[in-house]
Formats: structure tokens, sequence, C-alpha cells
């Protein structure tokens, strides 16, 4: 029988200014929370490397974002970090990193509604180690489906109850969506709008990019490359970990774009990637079976950009 990961948890509580350790093995949570009767809560998942929480912030801040889209009263932000903080430093007190390649573990803040009839939350974070499929796949790319979100992209702005935009516990749907395309023998999914617009993984943003070569007028060869991103006006996440890529691109000479994208924009581009904070950049190699770009030049694009995002903090 396998053993399960290796789990701190740390709740934040007023009578514990750094947060309170609490036992993985045993039940703390009660039945009656809303976050487990009715997903009713929000939730950020961020990548630890060397202790050092990366987007932190930018984490935070969505965080922030989400629960007021849902007018959810969480914790100030100074007590997540103390929290996070002493997570992390137990997690690596307690499982020291054979290697600086392994010293990297997920780092999930959790807020719910509270128990029924309670008016205060329940937060905590959850500090455990990060998958081996997730660093698989960060290598070998995936092979996604494009499937109908079943929503136009205008729903977000005259339905906001929907909380398209809000990282919500409410994630039933993202993830029947990967069993749907496990059973197609596909890793993970582009969603689509009703009308036929791009939009995002079900725990991920879609970025795909163009490499352009032409004379520069003087002898030479002039090479444009482009990174593009779904517009966020069709109700989709924003991403950190894209935000954070985009900046540092833009100042490594890359032109930046944001949608509107259509499924053909994909199948044509040179590169597209599934990017997320724990799994990184995830190389598409196939979507609906069709090869995308060429393996070389994905290789290669991938490379550069990882290394981009590897200076990110």
């Amino acid at each position: 029988m396998t053993s399960p990961a290796p789990v701190v948890l740390v709740f934040l509580d007023p009578d514990y200014p750094e947060g309170r350790l609490a036992d993985a093995s045993q039940p703390q949570l009660m039945a009656t929370d809303q976050g487990a009767t009715r997903g009713d809560g929000v939730f950020e998942s961020m990548l630890a490397v060397g202790g050092i929480v990366r987007k932190l912030q930018a984490h935070l801040d969505r965080l922030g974002g989400s629960a007021e889209a849902l007018d959810l009263v969480i914790p100030a932000q100074e007590q997540w970090r103390a929290a996070i903080a002493t997570g992390v430093a137990e997690h690596r007190g307690q499982h020291p990193s054979a290697s600086p390649e392994e010293d990297e573990v997920v780092v999930k803040l959790v807020a719910t509604r509270g128990p029924e009839g309670a008016d205060s939350p329940t937060c905590w974070v959850q500090v455990s180690p990060v998958g081996a499929l997730g660093r698989r796949q960060r290598e070998a790319g995936i092979d996604v489906i494009l499937l109908d979100r079943g929503y136009d992209s205008d729903v977000a702005d005259r339905a906001p109850w929907l909380l398209l935009g809000a990282k919500t516990l409410s994630y039933a749907v993202n993830m029947a969506a990967l069993r749907h395309a496990h059973k197609q023998g596909a890793d993970d999914v582009i969603f689509l709008s009703a009308d036929g617009r791009v939009l995002e993984g079900p725990t991920s943003t879609v970025l795909l990019a163009h490499v352009e070569t032409s004379d520069d007028g003087a002898g030479g060869i002039r090479t444009v490359r482009r990174l593009i991103t779904p517009q966020l006006d069709t109700g989709i996440l924003a991403g950190t970990s894209q935000n954070a890529l985009f900046r540092a691109a833009k100042a490594a000479g890359w032109e930046l774009g944001y949608g509107p994208l259509e499924p053909q924009d994909l199948l044509d581009a040179d590169a597209v990637w599934l990017i997320s904070s724990i799994r990184l950049l995830a190389p598409v190699n196939h979507i609906d079976g069709k090869e995308i770009g060429t393996p070389a030049l994905q290789k290669q694009l991938t490379a550069e950009l990882s290394a981009l995002y590897a200076g990110i903090q």
C-alpha cells in the first residue's frame, strides 16, 4: 500500500499569531463546514522553491479578489504570510530534500465560509510535495482536447454570480473535464466558449507563440517572437504565472498579445503551452490529435521561456 505524501497543515487562528500547526493525519474539518458541503470558499496553489514561495504577493492579491467576489471576509495578508512561513519551515524541517531539484513544495491556501451557522471562515495553509506527474508533463509535454464550456464569451459580464473569474473551491466541473479527457486518451483540456473563443484549461492558462523571420534591411535576418494569451474579458481566471512570464518575456524582447483566439489560432501556432504555478510550462504536443508546431522549435522556445520563468520570485 502506498503511504500518503507528507503534509503539513497550519490553521489561521487569532490565538496563534504564527498559525496553529495541526496533525494532517487526523480529522480537522467539521462535517458541516460549507467548504465541504457546498464548495463555498476560495483557494490558491503556489510553488515554493528552496523555501521561497514564488509570486506570493500576486497569489495573496488574487485570493483576496476571489474572496471579495464571494462576499467572504478572510484574514489579512499578514496572517496568511505568517502561517505560510510556519508551514514551509515545518515541512522543510520534517522532510529535508535530497537535492536542490527536489526542493519544491506545493503551498495551498484555503478559506471556506466555515461551519453552517458560524460567522467566521475556516482558513488554513497546506504544504505538500510536488507530484511526479506535473514534473513529467513539464518535460514530456501533454496532449489535449478541446471542450465546449457551455457559456458564451460574454456571460461573465451578464452573470457575475457565476464567479467565472474567481478561484473557488467548486472544482467538480473542472475535474470532470479532466476525467473525460483521460477517457479519450488525452492529458488535459482547453475550454472553448459556446461562441468559439479559446478560454483556459481546467487548472491552467493557455499560451501560444509565433516566431517570424524577415529581412532586416541590412543584409541580416530579423526574428520576432510573439507570445499570446486569451483575453480576460471572456471570464477566465487571471493567471499569476502568465502575468509574471509576460513581464519577463517583454523584458527579454518578446512581443505580447491578448486574444481573441479561436481554435485555428492554436493549430497554427509554433508552440502552445498550458501554464500554472505548480506544473509550470507544459508544452502541448497535440490538440485533438493534431501535432502543434515542430518539436525542435517547441523545445527551443520552452527552454527559453522556462529559463525566464525560473528567475521570477
